[in-house]
C-alpha cells in the first residue's frame, strides 16, 4: 500500500519540474549535506562540507549559499544538482544567514563570536561593510519589506535588536521571553512574530513602538516559521513539543497543531503547488514529509546527525 501511494505520488511531482530537483539536507553535527530525490523520497548522495552547516539561502540571482559556521566559510552549491560549485573562505561564523528584500544587503549573524556581520552584494560576491558587536548569541533574523532594517533575536540574552541597514547601526534593543528564535513579519509588517524555543507560544510584538501585544501558545520550544502559500498563514515548529502549528497573521490566533511527527521538528520548506511540507526532525536524524491535505506525516527518511536547514529549488527566496 505504501509503495502504491509512494508510486501515485511520484507520478504526480514528476508532471511538475521543480519536483525533479533534489532536496538539500545540512547535516549540522555530522558536517555533511544529504541529496534526496523529491519524486522516490530516497537519499540519492551524501558529501562532506565544513563543520556545523546550520543555514542556507537561495540568493538573489537564484545560486544557493551554505553556511559552515566553525568552518568560517561560505559554499555556493547548484541548486538544480546540489553539488558544491565553490567555496568563499574566511567568512567567520555564518551561523544564521539572509538577503535584503531588494538584494542589496547581505547579512550573517555570529552565534559564537556575538556579532552580526553586513556584506554588500553583487556579482555573486560579497564586500564587507560593517561588523556590529550584537551579544548574546544572535540566532535568527528578518528583514522589513522595504529593507531599511535587519530583525535579530538575541538567544542567551533574550532580546530582540533591530539594525538599520543604510547606516549599519543598531536602532534599539527590547527585551523579549526565554531563548528567543525564528522570526516573522506578518502582512505589511505590521507585527514581529518570535518563536520562543525556551517556552511554549509565540510572541507577538508592535516592533514600532517596542511592545509584546500577544503571546500565542503553540508548543514547547516553539521555534522556526514558514508561510504558506495562502498569504494569510504560517507555521510554526514546536522543537520540544514535536509538532508544527499553524497561525492566523491576521487574527494572531493558532488555527490547528499537526501531531504524529518525529522528535526536534526544525525548518521547513513547502512544495510550490502547496501540498507537501517537508521538515527537518533534528533530534531524530531523519527529515520527514507531511502531507497538508490531511496533515499526516507520510514518509521518513534517515540522513546525517542533527539536520537543520533543507532546500528544494524553484521556489522564492526563503530563509531557512
Amino acid at each position: 500500500m505504501i509503495k502504491r501511494l509512494l508510486g501515485l505520488v511520484a507520478a504526480t511531482l514528476a508532471s511538475h519540474a521543480w519536483a525533479n530537483y533534489p532536496v538539500v539536507v545540512l547535516n549540522s553535527a555530522a558536517a555533511s549535506v544529504t541529496l534526496i530525490d523529491q519524486q522516490t523520497r530516497s537519499v540519492t548522495d551524501v558529501y562532506p562540507v565544513g563543520k556545523e552547516p546550520h543555514h542556507l539561502m537561495q540568493t538573489p540571482d537564484g545560486k544557493l549559499l551554505v553556511a559552515n559556521s566553525v568552518s568560517n566559510s561560505l559554499m555556493f552549491v547548484d541548486p538544480k544538482t546540489g553539488k558544491v560549485t565553490k567555496t568563499l573562505e574566511d567568512v567567520e561564523d555564518p551561523y544564521q544567514l539572509g538577503f535584503s528584500p531588494d538584494g542589496k544587503w547581505f547579512v550573517t549573524n555570529g552565534l559564537r563570536l556575538n556579532r552580526v556581520d553586513i556584506y554588500s552584494y553583487a556579482n555573486g560576491g560579497i564586500t564587507l561593510a560593517r561588523r556590529i558587536p550584537l551579544s548574546q548569541t544572535p540566532s535568527h533574523m528578518a528583514f522589513s519589506a522595504d529593507s531599511k532594517i535587519v530583525f535579530v533575536t538575541l538567544q542567551d540574552s533574550d532580546e530582540l535588536a533591530a539594525i538599520d541597514l543604510p547606516t549599519q547601526r543598531v536602532l534599539w534593543k527590547m527585551p523579549v521571553g526565554k531563548t528567543p528564535a525564528g522570526l516573522w513579519l506578518t502582512p505589511h509588517d505590521q507585527y514581529l512574530l518570535i518563536g520562543m524555543t525556551g517556552e511554549d507560544d509565540v510572541e507577538v510584538v508592535d516592533w514600532r513602538n517596542r511592545k509584546i501585544v500577544k503571546q500565542i501558545k503553540t508548543g514547547k520550544g516553539a521555534h522556526n516559521f514558514r508561510p504558506l502559500n495562502d498569504g494569510r498563514h504560517v507555521l510554526v515548529t514546536n522543537r520540544v513539543e514535536s509538532t508544527i502549528s499553524e497561525l492566523d497573521e491576521l487574527t494572531l490566533t493558532k488555527v490547528k497543531d499537526i501531531t504524529g511527527l518525529r522528535p526536534g521538528p526544525d525548518d521547513m520548506e513547502l512544495t510550490p503547488d502547496g501540498r507537501f511540507l517537508w521538515v527537518t526532525f533534528r533530534f531524530s536524524k531523519s527529515v520527514g514529509v507531511v502531507d497538508l491535505t490531511n496533515d499526516k506525516l507520510v514518509s521518513v527518511i534517515p540522513v546525517g546527525r542533527s539536520p537543520h536547514g533543507l532546500y528544494f529549488y524553484n521556489r522564492k527566496p526563503w530563509m531557512n
